[in-house]
């Protein structure tokens, strides 16, 4: 790379970094160094493999508008190009046109995501002057930079579409490590009271050495209240793994394909040193399942998706 084009770029992600990222300080070796290590980047094609990850995976990502403090969540969605009609016999017949998953990102011209959960969020961004998407990987959290440029749909699908990322950093120690259940590995929790009442048993979504979020339905969230203690039971096949108890640490919604989802995120209360060790084990063969997942997927459509 030439000196004036190393310049040109320095200046660049210096003005994103402006934009998004205040906290972030570097002389022109710092700089250049975290640039060397991607720790921050602003290449097109560094940021597609994120993306593309995020979107096959159906991630659900935190996103944050301007400098609020509030965290919003929504998932990338995948701009499926409109249904072919044809004549079959007389009879018109709309069938699927030829599409690989995320094509639309090899563009970098956008990213469509669902719309924000909780909803005030989808005003507060129509007017907004930076959106910041945050997802996570198995090792560190990555935060791409965005702007909004309108409100879409798909296939009747309502939308928010945003501009290419124009930058993205690393961030390590985020958060615990959390594994991914992939849906097909059926680990579930059942949830009693502490007077021993079962109240519901529901899909694990993802679960850390910490704490884990689980599917819960909207007529169980009056079931259940934030910060309050209750026994949970993990289960793989629905046979029982470990008993312990946990605390509540929050309710969301979470808009997906088919509506919204609501989940309860629970931090374990690990007494003992053997209920630890066995919640570890459980995180590691979901973690396994997960990446074998996203090997068979990364096979069959020939991206390079990002564990």
């Amino acid at each position: 790379m030439g000196t004036n084009s190393k310049e040109s770029t320095l200046q660049q992600v210096r003005h994103h970094l402006q934009d998004f990222f205040l906290d972030e300080h570097y002389s022109s070796e710092a700089l250049n160094i975290v640039l060397d290590n991607n720790e921050i980047f602003c290449d097109p094609l560094e940021i597609l493999p994120y993306l593309q990850s995020a979107l096959l995976g159906d991630q659900i990502l935190e996103v944050e508008i301007d400098d609020l403090t509030r965290v919003y969540f929504s998932r990338l969605y995948d701009e499926l190009p409109p249904l072919v009609a044809i004549d079959e016999d007389g009879e018109i017949v709309y069938v699927e046109p030829d599409y690989n998953p995320a094509e639309y990102l090899k563009d970098m011209d956008h990213m469509t995501s669902l719309p924000l959960e909780p909803g005030l969020g989808n005003l507060s961004v129509r007017h907004s002057k930076k959106v910041l998407f945050r997802l996570f990987t198995s090792s560190y959290a990555v935060e791409l930079g965005t702007y909004f440029r309108e409100i879409s749909e798909v296939r009747g699908i309502p939308c928010l579409r945003f501009s290419y990322p124009v930058i993205g950093r690393i961030v390590r120690g985020a958060r615990a490590f959390r594994a991914i259940v992939p849906l097909d590995f059926d680990l579930a929790v059942k949830v009693e009271k502490k007077e021993n009442t079962e109240i519901l048993r529901e899909d694990v979504i993802d679960i850390s050495a910490q704490g884990m979020a689980f599917k819960i339905t909207k007529q169980h969230l009056q079931l259940l209240e934030e910060f309050e203690d209750v026994v949970i039971q993990l289960e793989y096949n629905k046979h029982a793994l470990v008993k312990l108890t946990a605390n509540i640490r929050h309710m969301s919604k979470v808009r997906g394909g088919r509506g919204i989802n609501y989940l309860c995120g629970v931090r374990f209360d690990l007494e003992t040193r053997t209920i630890a060790s066995e919640i570890e084990s459980i995180v590691a063969q979901v973690q396994r399942a997960h990446l074998k997942k996203l090997s068979d997927l990364s096979e069959e459509s020939g991206l390079k998706l990002i564990p």
